[in-house]
């Protein structure tokens, strides 16, 4: 009976270990999504990052619908990430710290609209619970001078934007509004989080 015992818990630990070794989905918004991408891009662990829409329907899920800021949706990114490598809590860090400013409501530089919106888009339970975790956390210490306004909700779908808006960064080093807004945060996050850094 010992020995079963002690395979069954050997069993449950190869299990749990699968588990945690596997894949994870991240789903932030945070003003343009260009920006966005290409900070998540550079973060080691990561191993694919898609530019797409969150918070509304399949039917809205289209760039020119999107920036009315009347389809429920968000710009937001897709991050698939390996937690043995980074780890959730490593990227609310980046996404608070790096990619935007979680005090502006309902925009981001000179983006505005509810499609700016700052959102952690959660995937699971735990995901949950580290999010609020962490936004109260920054709250109770006044970690930014002004509230946080980020808002912890469930993903209940992502959907890719256009093929254009996609690795646009990588894509376009020299477009005015990339110089400006978006090279600042891949500086930032090689000198705020070097170890993170790729």
């Amino acid at each position: 009976m010992k020995k079963i015992s002690r395979f069954l818990c050997a069993l449950i630990l190869m299990a749990s270990a699968a588990a945690s070794a596997a894949e994870q989905t991240a789903v932030f918004a945070g003003g343009c999504f260009w920006g966005v991408d290409a900070v998540f891009k550079h973060v080691k662990g990561v191993s694919d990052v898609v530019s797409g829409y969150a918070g509304g329907a399949a039917s809205t899920a289209h760039y020119e619908q999107v920036s009315d800021g009347d389809t429920g949706h968000a710009e937001a990114v897709r991050i698939r990430f390996d937690p043995a490598k980074v780890s959730y809590a490593q990227l609310l860090q980046v996404f608070v710290s790096v990619s935007h400013d979680p005090t502006q409501l309902n925009r981001q530089g000179p983006d505005a609209g509810s499609q700016y919106r700052s959102v952690i888009f959660y995937t699971s339970s735990e995901q949950q619970k580290l999010a609020d975790s962490y936004m109260r956390q920054l709250s109770a210490a006044r970690t930014f001078a002004a509230p946080i306004v980020t808002h912890v909700v469930p993903l209940q779908a992502f959907y890719p934007a256009e093929a254009y808006h996609q690795n646009y960064l990588s894509l376009h080093p020299d477009q005015p509004y990339i110089v400006y807004y978006d090279l600042p945060k891949l500086a930032q996050l090689r000198r705020q989080f070097p170890a993170l850094y790729q």
